[in-house]
């Protein structure tokens, strides 16, 4: 072990020496390749991010924990002037070129010359050239550290570098920055020459972003600029913006102290040959005109329909279309207010979000009498939009599918601005292993349809506008959907239902209200579970085998066989001779078997709160909170005695035949990204998950429960096999009602569009409060933790603008079903490795 322990550690140190002596092999003898850069800030070294990115000339980027400059060598790898070597190489031998243009062709000989220059430029412009020392940029790099403290209030500050440079063509740069003390604002002057001005602003300077004895930095004057112009643009100051506004510093002595006067300028107002000023105004909002139908062809038309409503005047070149109120709650520019920037960019959004329009046209008109006539020009869509799309599919349970999705989307149906969708599906497959060999090539279908409406309010009976303002942006939305399938599973009958409310009080926060959420599922063919839960099967198969319930060269028929054999075992377990380990499997598989073939009813109401930090598609320095609180059967449940419904066998009260479900439901989930610099981002992702059975219900319905492993879970099991617990179990589907889960990764650019990733992922799912009662699987106090699976591995993704593509490997680190043994790295090794692949990030 020792011997090869030191040829690993000669290997390593021979590997590396090589790769050090190549990241030169591009250096002029004259020149010197850049390999660190150090920045000491009052005597200690500063790494951060703000501090680095002020550097403008930075050392061949590495792959992080690594430390290997990997596209220095692929560049490296690359030979300059291939074109010529080329050349060199087939004159190199006598009559070489000659025998190739005679074996090959010429023009093959000219393919083979293009296919060497093509690798050799990918090489090239993969890599990265050696970032070579350059004495200027270190002097802008100098500068540039400067700029940003005297910004950040450092006034004072000093800064050098110097430069160490090696023997093996190789040299480090030392920034060092000395700051002094920081100035700080002494006190807050005002200087503001309109009356109206001053008046606002002694109003909104409690939120000021400069204060007394505050360090100065500029980041906060911009700001403080900008958001006194927004507050003047949304108190009727019509003609303001951000130039009037100039804030003017005072140094007081050497106590690094100043004065900060802020100055707002009267309203400027160029005339032909001069300039006069005039105090700003507040402008209020005299009429508002919309036009309905606008369109380019019928600008200067007269008008043949109007109404007045609440003070909104609405015209048409046609007859109006639209409810007055569908257009006016859609606007919040209203008459007789003041003017108010915000409104308008509301009024954009709401009308947008309606689907119903063209991007609208609004515009400004200034009156004599200090007021703004408004005209929003409104140019609608096509009534009717028909949509289609057709795919062509292969899955394990089918050899050949065909599907197609037509549907038809009607804009204001009820000339309330609402949309109503009709999408259907049909689909058509030939299944690998056919149930009867005389069924026909096509023997798999499915069809369905779903109706949508989309109202662009919240649809009640109450006025909810002092709880949900219009600038929230609510909405109803009422669906109805059924599908039905055939030779798939256990072949199905669905029918759902919703009708929720949506708003959302800012650009982060989103909210959903299911009022009726109602699903119904029948399954049509149970005599088919054991044919598709083969390890269900497998097991009751061997048992009877060993019990001598068959013969041992024989099988269990899978429908009336099978349930006989579980009837008797449960009931008479002697007769068999089933010993209870297996009778316990038995029952196991008994109870998985009738919940998985009961057919379900789920009338629920839920609520679902999202608040997303990301300001835009590339933010990666951002978290994601979303919470989830479903509440089922409680309308049922205290109504059954007044329904007059029944109760079952098992006690549990049906409607239409089936006993409905009853449970909350409650998940969290947040995640966390870090941007670290250089593409380098650490994200978290956390997960709690809880559904709880009570009343009319023992247990959850399998759509509900919660599952581990996959893709986008814990990366070392595959989707459904991780759980419950430490249970050892046979199921395909392996799903409970209690979940936690956590994964940490690093994410680092390794070349152009390819990334890596290293991760963690750990968690697992456990039954609680409801009917199983296998130890191993069920949480029972916070001892169960130990049973907290533990994964972990690497990845690559790779970017392709639309998508990312991702591979990640992941090895079982900490395996909880090794119950009576040591759980570490018992299956750390390639042959039991869980092999992903996924479009996205995880989390």
């Amino acid at each position: 072990m020792k011997q090869q322990l030191s040829k690993i550690l000669f290997l390593i140190f021979i590997t590396r020496f090589v790769i050090s002596c190549d990241t030169v092999k591009r250096v002029a003898d004259n020149e010197y390749l850049l390999t660190k850069n150090s920045v000491i800030i009052n005597d200690k070294k500063d790494n951060t991010e703000a501090i680095n990115n002020l550097i403008y000339q930075k050392p061949n980027s590495k792959i992080p924990l690594f430390g290997t400059p990997l596209r220095l060598h692929l560049y490296n790898t690359a030979r300059p002037n291939r074109d010529s070597l080329f050349e060199v190489w087939l004159d190199k031998k006598p009559k070489r070129r000659e025998r190739f243009t005679k074996r090959y062709s010429k023009k093959q000989v000219d393919k083979l010359k293009k296919s060497v220059l093509a690798f050799n430029n990918w090489l090239r412009k993969t890599g990265e050239t050696p970032v070579i020392l350059d004495e200027e940029k270190a002097k802008k790099s100098i500068k540039r550290l400067q700029d940003y403290h005297i910004n950040n209030g450092w006034f004072d500050v000093k800064s050098t570098y110097s430069i160490s440079k090696k023997d093996d063509k190789r040299a480090e740069i030392e920034y060092q920055v000395e700051t002094g003390k920081p100035f700080i604002i002494d006190s807050i002057t005002e200087t503001i020459k309109s009356p109206v001005i001053d008046s606002i602003y002694q109003n909104i300077k409690k939120d000021a972003l400069i204060l007394t004895n505050q360090q100065y930095r500029t980041s906060n004057f911009e700001q403080e600029r900008k958001r006194i112009s927004n507050k003047l643009r949304n108190s009727g100051v019509y003609h303001f913006n951000q130039d009037y506004i100039s804030m003017v510093m005072d140094s007081i002595g050497t106590d690094k102290k100043f004065n900060v006067d802020i100055k707002i300028q009267d309203r400027a107002i160029r005339t032909q040959d001069s300039i006069k000023h005039e105090p700003f105004k507040v402008y209020t909002i005299k009429d508002v005109n919309i036009i309905t139908d606008y369109t380019f062809e019928n600008r200067g038309k007269p008008f043949l329909d109007s109404i007045i409503y609440n003070g909104y005047k609405l015209y048409s070149y046609n007859k109006i279309q639209y409810r007055p109120e569908a257009l006016t709650d859609a606007i919040f520019i209203n008459p007789g207010s003041i003017f108010k920037d915000i409104d308008r960019t509301r009024t954009y959004r709401h009308l947008n979000e309606l689907r119903t329009f063209k991007y609208p046209n609004i515009e400004y008109i200034e009156n004599p009498d200090n007021t703004l006539t408004d005209t929003i020009r409104l140019t609608p869509l096509k009534k009717f939009s028909l949509g289609f799309s057709a795919d062509v599919s292969q899955s394990n349970i089918q050899s050949v599918g065909f599907s197609l999705n037509p549907s038809l989307l009607i804009r204001n149906i009820f000339r309330g601005a609402e949309t109503f969708e009709i999408s259907a599906i049909g689909s058509i497959g030939a299944s690998k292993d056919k149930n009867n060999p005389d069924d026909p090539f096509f023997d798999i279908n499915e069809y369905g349809i779903d109706f949508k409406l989309t109202i662009p309010r919240l649809f009640s009976p109450f006025n909810t506008e002092n709880i949900v303002p219009k600038y929230m942006s609510p909405s109803t939305q009422i669906s109805l959907a059924t599908t039905s399938q055939t030779n798939i599973g256990l072949d199905k009958q669905t029918f759902s239902g919703t009708f929720n409310y949506n708003w959302y009080p800012n650009k982060r926060v989103s909210n959903r209200l299911d009022l009726f959420n109602i699903q119904y599922v029948r399954n049509l063919n149970t005599n088919n579970y054991f044919g598709i839960y083969q390890n269900s099967y497998r097991a009751l198969n061997q048992i009877a085998k060993d019990v001598n319930y068959i013969d041992s060269d024989g099988d269990l028929e899978k429908t009336n066989l099978t349930n006989s054999f579980i009837n008797d075992a449960l009931n008479n377990s002697f007769a068999t001779g089933v010993n209870s380990t297996q009778l316990r499997t038995i029952n196991n598989i008994n109870e998985r078997r009738e919940r998985l073939t009961e057919d379900n009813l789920i009338l629920s109401s839920s609520f679902n709160f999202i608040n997303d930090e990301r300001t835009n598609l590339f933010d990666e320095d951002f978290s994601i909170f979303r919470f989830k609180l479903e509440l089922a059967g409680n309308l049922l449940a205290s109504s059954s005695k007044l329904l007059g419904l029944k109760k079952n066998n098992d006690d549990r009260y049906e409607l239409l035949n089936v006993a409905y479900s009853q449970f909350v439901k409650t998940e969290f989930d947040y995640t966390k990204h870090w941007d670290l610099g250089n593409k380098n981002i650490l994200a978290l992702r956390s997960f709690l998950g809880i559904a709880i059975p009570y009343g009319n219900s023992n247990s959850i319905p399998f759509s509900k429960s919660f599952f581990a492993g996959g893709p986008n879970d814990n990366r070392a099991w595959s989707a459904y096999s991780l759980g419950p617990g430490s249970s050892e179990t046979t199921n395909e589907f392996n799903e409970a009602n209690l979940k936690f889960s956590l994964s940490i990764e690093q994410r680092f650019n390794i070349l152009g569009d390819l990334n890596g990733a290293i991760f963690v992922d750990s968690g697992n799912i456990w039954n609680v409060l409801d009917n199983v009662e296998d130890e191993n699987a069920t949480f029972t106090n916070f001892d169960s933790l130990k049973d907290i699976a533990i994964g972990s591995g690497v990845g690559l993704r790779y970017d392709f603008s639309f998508f990312v593509f991702r591979f990640d490997i992941g090895f079982k680190t900490y395996d909880p079903f090794y119950r009576e043994q040591n759980r570490w790295f018992n299956d750390y090794n390639f042959s039991n490795a869980v092999y992903n692949i996924g479009i996205n990030y995880p989390f």
